[in-house]
C-alpha cells in the first residue's frame, strides 16, 4: 500500500485522536428519533463546474449491453477539477452508504466536542473494513437514522442523496454525482470534517477486507492503495442485485474521486464486472481531458 508523507501525518492524527480503530442486507436495527441533531451550518457545495464531460461516447461498447440494466457514474479529477459523468437518477446506496453513515457520526462528535467511544470506534472498523450490517445497524440508530444522515449531508454539500426510511439504511438513495461529493467531504481541506476525522475515514477505506476489494480499484495503477467502499444488495422482490463501489483511486501522479452505481443485475458477479468495465473506461477517457 501506498502512503504519501502528508497522508501518513494525518493518519497519524486520526489514530491519536479515536484511538485503536459480512454480507450486505437492506438494513436492520431499531428505528430511532433523530437523537443527535447536526448543526446548521452548511459547507460549500461542491458542484461540477464547468458543466462536467459526458462519458457516454466512452461507455458506449458497455451501455449497448444494459438490457435493462442501471448504470450512473461520475469522476473528477482532482488535480484539474474536471468531472466527468454519465446516467443520473437516483440509485439504491447498499453498503456505499456506510461511509456517509461514519461521515455522519463524526460531525456530530464534534459538534459534541467529543471523541468516538471505544465502541464506537469497533462498529465503525467493522462497518467500512468488513462491510458488517449488524456494526452499521447499531451506528444508524446512534446518528438518529435518516434524519441524523440528511441533516449532515445538507452541510457535506449532497445535494440529493436521501437516507432510507425506518431501520432500512441499504436503500438509502444517492446519486453517482453525490458520491463523489462525499468522497470530496471525506478527502478535501474544503470540508466540515475536522483533518482528524477525515484521515480517519481514509485509514479505514484504506483497509477493505481481502475478496471486498473489488470495483472501482480495478481502474487504479496499484489497486492495493485505493481508498475503497463497495456494496451490493440483492433486492427482495425482484431478486435483482445492486451493485456498487467509490474510492480514490490513483493512475500515475493523479488521483481520481470515482463512484459507479448499478442496479439490475441478475447475478453479484454481473454487477461487479459492469463496475470494474465502466471504471475503466472511464477513467481513460477522463485522462483524455486533462
Amino acid at each position: 500500500m501506498v502512503w504519501t508523507a502528508a497522508g501518513a501525518v494525518l493518519i497519524a492524527v486520526a489514530v491519536a485522536t479515536y484511538g485503536a480503530a459480512s454480507s450486505q442486507g437492506e438494513g436492520g436495527g431499531e428505528s430511532a428519533e433523530a437523537k443527535n441533531e447536526v448543526s446548521s451550518g452548511v459547507a460549500p457545495t461542491p458542484s461540477p463546474t464547468p458543466a462536467p464531460a459526458d462519458l457516454a461516447p466512452a461507455l458506449a461498447d458497455i451501455t449497448a449491453g444494459l438490457a435493462g440494466r442501471g448504470l450512473s457514474v461520475a469522476l473528477l479529477d482532482t488535480t484539474s477539477g474536471k468531472w466527468a459523468t454519465y446516467g443520473e437518477g437516483a440509485f439504491d446506496t447498499a453498503s456505499i452508504v456506510k461511509v456517509d453513515i461514519l461521515a455522519t457520526l463524526l460531525l456530530q462528535a464534534q459538534d459534541a466536542g467529543r471523541e468516538l467511544t471505544a465502541k464506537e470506534q469497533a462498529y465503525a472498523t467493522d462497518m467500512i473494513e468488513n462491510s458488517d450490517n449488524d456494526a452499521t445497524s447499531a451506528l444508524w440508530t446512534v446518528i438518529g437514522s435518516a434524519t441524523g444522515l440528511d441533516a449532515a449531508n445538507r452541510r457535506l454539500g449532497l445535494l440529493d442523496t436521501r437516507g432510507g426510511g425506518g431501520t432500512v439504511w441499504g436503500v438509502s438513495q444517492t446519486t453517482a454525482a453525490d458520491q463523489v461529493r462525499l468522497l470530496q467531504s471525506v478527502f478535501d481541506a474544503k470540508s466540515p470534517l475536522t483533518p482528524p476525522s477525515r484521515a480517519y475515514i481514509q485509514k479505514l477505506m484504506h483497509h477493505i477486507a481481502p475478496g471486498q476489494d473489488w470495483g472501482v480499484s480495478a481502474a487504479a495503477d496499484d489497486p492495493a492503495a485505493t481508498a475503497l467502499k463497495n456494496g451490493w444488495l440483492e433486492r427482495s422482490l425482484t431478486k435483482k442485485w445492486d451493485v456498487n463501489s467509490i474510492g480514490r483511486i490513483e493512475i500515475g501522479p493523479r488521483s481520481y474521486f470515482l463512484a459507479v452505481l448499478t442496479n439490475g443485475h441478475t447475478t453479484q458477479e454481473a454487477g461487479i464486472r459492469l463496475v470494474e468495465e465502466a471504471s475503466r473506461a472511464a477513467v481513460t477517457e477522463a485522462a483524455a481531458l486533462r
